[in-house]
């Protein structure tokens, strides 16, 4: 499977966070289908959206029940690091 999760570039995110999203759903994902192949891409784009290849009907819609948990939570798996002053 292919994911492709797009975020409004209007509305940036802290930097690493696009990264940082790509590898904790990447994980998540993996969890889900230990079985079978994919590969997670997370970019700016003109508006949100979640594209899904390869994949049936079922799984897409427990990838976005994924990207959605994986959103919510997001303040247990991302920190920002600030530089030492």
């Amino acid at each position: 499977m292919r994911i492709e999760v797009c975020v409004d570039k209007r509305k940036p995110l802290p930097t690493g966070a696009l990264e940082a999203l790509s590898g904790e759903l990447s994980k998540r994902i993996g969890k889900k289908f230990p079985d079978g192949e994919h590969s997670v891409q997370v970019r700016y784009a003109s508006a949100n959206s979640l594209t899904v290849l390869g994949g049936a009907k079922p799984d897409k819609d427990i990838i976005e029940e994924i990207l959605q948990e994986t959103w919510e939570s997001a303040d247990d798996w991302f920190s920002v690091e600030m530089p030492d002053s």
